[in-house]
């Protein structure tokens, strides 16, 4: 029985992983912002480390357990573990980076040096530790080590997104106010099997799946859930959008703002990608406020939306 949930767990754990990778690809390449392939790289990481690390044990001990002793196949298992452990740390590196972008953070070129030297201090000082308790255990290593750091990872990026948010980045308050706490609680959930965990089978395939199902929570909202892929998928020059233009008689240069409020922009960088001054994008947006009868971008990409959805 046990084996059989382990087939079907890893065969939906492919299935994620495909589409987590499909789905950050197509909001990567609609969106255009840099925040996305962050994105993008931290979801090949974390399932780099799931099929390397995790389902690599699995691996390893259904292969090589008729042919080695108990004590190889340990030093064989703690070998691929360790290895797995910079897909790991990578991927939460881009996690972090992901929510500086998305929140509108500057780059700080000393930041990626900075994480990867207190990983590995905070992994050595782990280390140290457990020795300390008697037997080095690998597994017990990295067990800790990975609900610690995870704990404080998740609530960093949830931390930035939430609380440093500057106004007019890739995102709209209302999302923000549900990917902060949502990716937060999912770390949570990842955490608690694991910290029961003492070579249960069942519990070890609960984790796993938790581990792969929580991690594809952000390309599905970003496909399903916020204002941007909604609009993104119709590009300007798409004939809902033209007849939306016509309706409210927008001019062309105002229909390249819009696009762009939609695409989650700002008014800054607005101005940079048409080539217009700050000023100019200002007087359009105000012009499109008038002509449309909103008030802020939320409103004016809900109207959009709408008469997109009218349209088709």
């Amino acid at each position: 029985m046990i084996k059989f949930v382990f087939y079907l767990t890893f065969i939906v754990s492919v299935a994620i992983t495909a589409a987590g990778i499909i789905l950050t690809t197509r909001i990567r390449s609609r969106s255009r912002s840099e925040a996305f392939s962050f994105l993008l790289y931290f979801q090949v990481f974390i399932y780099a480390f799931g099929f390397y690390g995790l389902w690599g044990q699995a691996a390893i001990k259904s292969i090589l357990s008729s042919f080695a002793s108990v004590e190889i196949l340990e030093r064989i298992s703690d070998l691929a573990l360790l290895l797995g452990l910079p897909f790991l740390v990578f991927a939460w590196l881009m996690l972090i980076r992901f929510s500086q972008s998305l929140a509108g953070m500057r780059k700080n070129g000393l930041f990626i040096l900075g994480f990867l030297v207190v990983n590995f201090m905070v992994l050595t000082a782990a280390g140290y530790f457990i020795t300390e308790r008697g037997t080095f255990d690998t597994k017990l290593l990295i067990k800790e080590y990975f609900v610690a750091m995870n704990i404080i990872h998740y609530f960093v990026a949830a931390y930035i997104i939430h609380f440093r948010w500057k106004e007019g980045p890739l995102i709209h308050d209302y999302d923000r106010k549900i990917i902060a706490p949502v990716i937060f609680l999912i770390m949570i959930v990842q955490c608690v099997p694991l910290v029961f965990y003492s070579g249960q089978p069942w519990l070890g395939a609960v984790f796993i799946f938790i581990f792969f199902l929580g991690n594809i929570f952000l390309p599905v909202y970003f496909t399903y859930g916020t204002l941007l892929p909604s609009f993104a998928e119709e590009p300007s020059g798409s004939m809902p959008f033209d007849e939306f233009c016509r309706r409210y008689e927008i001019s062309p240069r105002e229909s390249d703002v819009i696009s762009e409020i939609c695409n989650g922009l700002s008014n800054k960088e607005i101005s940079e990608k048409l080539f217009i001054s700050l000023q100019t994008v200002k007087d359009h947006t105000h012009r499109i406020y008038i002509k449309t009868n909103v008030k802020s971008r939320v409103q004016l990409i809900n109207l959009v939306k709408d008469a997109i959805r009218l349209v088709n």
